[in-house]
């Protein structure tokens, strides 16, 4: 290859594109091409390392104690630490003929010593490697974001009355709308009137009620183009000190009114808006077309840079208000006092984003006297409706449209009990999606009971611990010899299942630790953080989890969106190949970071006893 070829190859493998031109120059011109047989051994445990590798063909294995630790391939590098430490710590042998560029060790620890940010590379932990991949994108996408328009914000509907209108007759429309601000027409010119104008204008000055809502009006409002960019509407009411502004269309129709709240809940989220919508649903239909914004406001956010954990956050509490208002609009009264609305499994732990499978159940008081038929009729329709939100039915019937799912304290109680005693997967799996359960709607005290009842059960049983902590061993960690990742076949060629082959194990590991624990908190990174100030996991491993749980749910998250784009039904499946150089690096470490808490769980529970 040319130097400029060598140029374009290296800066292809991060982080050393990161050099400047003077470095990276340097190091192309101290760069020879090797070739190497297949199963030729290229550094060795314990010996003094000559060279870092660039991969330009073929495949590495790097063994540790005859278990393969990790794969390299095309446009990878290794090993970067046996240089600096100047010790090689893992065997590293060719899969197959390989071709490498090589970089003596002298080059390579110069130009680590010259250039602080590619030194600092080197020395950072998978935590931070991925928090720096977290604000890299979040740069990129704001660079998109800039670019919303008018129409994308949350538009007030315009609420218009003329300029003869009374001002008892106004404010009853206003009321009716429920408004806080009405448009008055007058001629050509348009005004408005607000609560500000209200006080200051018709009470202060003790005005009659049937004089013209003119006389209360502003007129002479800043207008703006639903088609302009957002930020320019935000410098026009900077510019003139105003807190809404009129939007028109093409054609110059008032299409509604743009003010600082809806601006600025953009800005940070659209998660203010849509709440205030759910809040004031007064009807099915209405609460129905404010839950239908979610997506959005998942588009949004991720958009805007924000880390998947607090996307999920702020959705689950979205979510619960949803359910919430669902259920104080349809429940009959008997229903509405003696029962509590619980969600359970990611729901429970705010970890679910898009509207995935419905996991609900209903507790009710021991003392309840609901009718039967009326019970059965409110839980079908619940259901019901929630499908008809865009909540797919659970398909495992986890739902209070199930009537095992709809029991009283008491026997809810026995239930958990039977769980615990009958070790078996089916029982293990419900036991594990109700310690996730919150309360969302109703007495929501019903369901402490039941998790004090559930963690004096298991307290001190570590067989029983053992055997429910075993599921994360349920499915491989989908890390491959040759390829790097191990990948489905058939309907899902090429593709690799995200939930089950990394996500599911940090879950329910982390929920494991938290049951033996007797945490009361349901979200993972929160459990999490509670596991490392009990010392049960220490502050790396910890820091490496929550990194990359965070990693891969964003990465799920990213090809789901896409996948609603293409008007694809979201699953647990994305494409390695279809990665950028980084983000398969990150997904790497993140598996391996995956399989590293297996060990420690294995060794914790003594797994590999039970069989």
């Amino acid at each position: 290859m040319s130097l400029l070829e060598q140029e374009s190859f290296i800066k292809g493998v991060p982080p050393f594109d990161m050099l400047n031109a003077q470095n990276l120059e340097y190091v192309c011109e101290n760069l020879d091409v090797v070739y190497f047989k297949e199963n030729e051994v290229l550094l060795s445990k314990g010996t003094n390392p000559e060279f870092l590798y660039f991969i330009i063909k073929g495949v590495v294995q790097e063994t540790h104690d005859n278990e393969v630790v990790s794969i390299y391939d095309h446009h990878e590098v290794f090993d970067p630490i046996s240089l600096i430490e100047n010790h090689v710590k893992r065997e590293f042998k060719t899969a197959q003929e390989t071709i490498c560029y090589v970089l003596p060790r002298e080059i390579f620890l110069k130009v680590l010593h010259e250039d602080e940010k590619f030194e600092q590379y080197f020395f950072q932990s998978i935590a931070q490697k991925l928090n720096v991949n977290q604000a890299n994108e979040q740069n990129k996408e704001l660079a998109n974001f800039m670019v919303s328009r008018v129409r994308d914000a949350y538009i007030h509907a315009p609420v218009i009355v003329d300029a003869n209108v009374s001002i008892y007759d106004a404010v009853l429309m206003l009321k009716e709308e429920r408004a806080n601000s009405l448009l008055v027409k007058r001629g050509d010119e348009i005004g408005i009137v607000t609560e500000t104008h209200y006080r200051n204008k018709f009470i202060l000055n003790r005005m009659s009620a049937d004089e013209p809502i003119e006389r209360l009006a502003k007129f002479g409002l800043v207008s703006v183009d639903e088609d302009e960019f957002l930020f320019n509407a935000q410098l026009e009411m900077t510019k003139y000190g105003i807190k809404r502004i009129l939007v028109k269309d093409k054609d110059q129709n008032i299409v509604g009114l743009l003010d600082q709240i809806s601006l600025a809940s953009f800005f940070a989220s659209h998660t203010y808006a849509m709440s205030n919508e759910i809040e004031r649903a007064e009807s099915v239909e209405e609460l129905q077309e404010a839950s239908g914004n979610l997506i959005r406001v998942t588009q949004s956010l991720y958009a805007k840079g924000v880390k998947v954990r607090y996307i999920s956050k702020l959705l689950g509490q979205l979510n619960e208000k949803v359910f919430k208002k669902l259920f104080e609009l349809t429940a009959p009264e008997a229903i509405l006092k003696n029962s509590a609305l619980i969600v359970m499994g990611s729901e429970g732990r705010r970890e679910q984003i898009l509207k995935t499978d419905q996991d609900n159940a209903l507790v009710m008081s021991n003392d309840c006297s609901c009718d039967p038929q009326e019970l059965k009729n409110f839980t079908e329709s619940f259901t019901q409706t929630l499908l008809s939100f865009g909540y797919p039915k659970c398909p495992g019937n986890i739902m209070i449209s199930n009537p095992e799912w709809v029991k009283t304290q008491d026997e809810f109680k026995a239930q958990l009990t039977e769980w615990i005693d009958k070790k078996n997967s089916e029982n293990f799996m419900n036991l594990a999606i109700f310690y996730d359960a919150v309360a969302v709607a109703g007495n929501e005290k019903l369901l402490d009971a039941i998790k004090e009842h559930l963690l004096k059960r298991v307290e001190d049983n570590p067989t029983f611990s053992a055997h429910f902590a075993h599921a994360v061993l349920s499915f491989e960690t989908p890390l491959s010899i040759f390829s790097g990742f191990v990948l489905g076949k058939k309907d899902h060629k090429d593709e690799l299942d995200i939930k089950k082959g990394a996500i599911f194990a940090i879950v329910h590991g982390v929920r494991s630790l938290a049951l033996e624990n007797k945490l009361e908190m349901t979200n993972s990174v929160e459990r999490l953080k509670e596991l490392n100030d009990l010392g049960v996991i220490d502050r790396e491993l910890t820091e490496d989890l929550i990194e990359s749980f965070t990693f891969l749910l964003t990465l799920r998250l990213k090809y789901n969106l896409e996948k609603i784009d293409k008007n694809i039904k979201p699953d647990n499946y994305i494409k390695p190949s279809a990665l950028n150089k980084l983000e398969r690096d990150l997904l790497k470490d993140s598996l391996k970071t995956v399989d590293k808490f297996k060990k420690f769980l294995t060794f914790h529970y003594k797994l590999n006893m039970l069989g």
